[in-house]
């Protein structure tokens, strides 16, 4: 993630800018002048959002003057292996395209280093999911190839191959299959291995992040016990802040949304004041950030399977949270499979923000009350400017499926369980 303030009377052009790269409102022309991203061959998703919180004045009803924020461009990515190689890739790709636009930002010049700059303005995120950890771009765009070669084959052999047991089925497709990749019409690359250094750094942090939280769980629990009734008593106090949206902006976020199976959602939102709310808030995203990182890893955030991407990050001194998605579906359904599934989680998170439905003990009711929820997310959810998604048409569930089909595909041996269930997936 890249992070600058936008250069005072620059937002029209840049604005203007952004838009020339789209087709038309929420359909990004992939090989558009400015950043080809068709190019980037480990680039899953994409964005270039306008930070422009329309919430900022909410404080007021805590009796604190709101403070002023500058307008902030900001571009990010999830990428395959090590983000400063993809920086090197951007500048190297698209070196006067980003140029074009991060001159609309401070403290860059046509001098500037693109790359030195991008990387000073990172920003870190204090939570980040994965949908399937290790699946690589390349990976999914041969599997789902493999996935439409295997739907040919069972069209043009549908004679052939009607009646047979499903374990004869399986090798006659496999037979063809594997013609394929011989004649160079299909291309399965083998795994790549994950590099030692990172496999270091994550085994670090699925044991440290809990011993930590041992060592200090006598600290923990006096403090937790402390907080516990000054946190009740402002839960009890919080004011609500649930208004319905405006018809108008609703309108303007709806027109760049369900263009594709995938969606994108930005939002932005400023957390309530004082210390406790401020740790409540780090702490959470420590857990979801661990649990995303070493238990919801393959295809499932608790039981919500829709979403693809997703990361939280604190700005501006940790008084302001930036919530990125990608999601399968439509944002109603979305929003009722946080409610329906996780609502616990989304309490203990976001009941810290200004004007969030009020909870109980952190985890009861806030989005229980789905109507106040649901328009407490669209007061604060910002329009994205520009939205890349390197495999469209294919949903988080396709993708499982596709990976499924391979490891059957490549499987010398079948019970005849087996064989049936992975013919039931063609």
């Amino acid at each position: 993630m890249i992070l600058a303030p936008v250069r005072p009377g620059h937002e029209a052009e840049l604005r203007r800018l952004l838009a020339s790269m789209n087709d038309g409102p929420g359909r990004l022309n992939p090989k558009n002048a400015l950043v080809p991203f068709h190019r980037f061959g480990m680039l899953h998703v994409a964005r270039l959002l306008l930070i422009d919180d329309k919430t900022v004045g909410d404080i007021r009803v805590y009796g604190m003057a709101p403070r002023t924020y500058p307008l902030a461009l900001t571009l990010l990515g999830d990428v395959d292996g090590d983000g400063d190689a993809f920086l090197d890739e951007l500048a190297r790709v698209a070196p006067q395209g980003l140029k074009t636009i991060f001159g609309h930002c401070e403290v860059f010049t046509p001098e500037t280093d693109l790359v030195a700059w991008m990387k000073t303005h990172s920003v870190p995120s204090a939570a980040t999911y994965v949908n399937w950890r290790g699946r690589t771009v390349q990976q999914v765009r041969e599997e789902a190839a493999l996935h439409d070669a295997l739907e040919q084959h069972v069209q043009s052999g549908a004679p052939a191959l009607k009646g047979l047991p499903p374990q004869r089925i399986h090798a006659a497709l496999r037979q063809r299959i594997d013609a394929d990749v011989a004649a160079g019409r299909l291309t399965l690359s083998a795994e790549r291995p994950t590099p030692l250094g990172w496999t270091l750094r994550n085994l670090l942090h699925l044991v440290g992040v809990p011993l930590l939280f041992l060592l200090l769980s006598p600290l923990l629990l006096v403090a937790a016990v402390v907080a516990l009734v000054p946190l009740r008593r402002l839960e009890k106090t919080d004011p609500e802040l649930c208004d319905r949206c405006d018809p108008a902006v609703a309108a303007d976020l709806a027109v760049i949304e369900d263009h594709d199976v995938s969606n994108q959602f930005s939002a932005m939102g400023s957390l309530k004041p004082g210390v406790l709310r401020l740790a409540t808030t780090v702490l959470a995203l420590v857990a979801i950030d661990y649990a995303a990182r070493h238990v919801y890893k393959r295809g499932a955030l608790a039981r919500v399977r829709t979403i693809l991407f997703a990361r939280w990050v604190f700005l501006n001194d940790r008084q302001r949270v930036l919530f990125i998605s990608n999601y399968d579906g439509s944002l109603e359904s979305y929003m009722d499979d946080f409610i329906n599934k996780v609502g616990f989680g989304l309490n203990v998170v976001f009941s810290n923000g200004i004007g969030y439905p009020r909870t109980e003990w952190l985890i009861k009711k806030g989005c229980g009350d789905e109507r106040k929820f649901k328009e407490y997310l669209r007061r604060h959810q910002m329009p994205t400017q520009v939205w890349y998604k390197a495999y469209p048409g294919l949903t988080a569930v396709d993708l499982d499926r596709n990976s499924r089909i391979r490891k059957g595909l490549e499987s010398s041996s079948l019970t005849d369980a087996e064989a049936r269930e992975w013919v039931a997936l063609l």
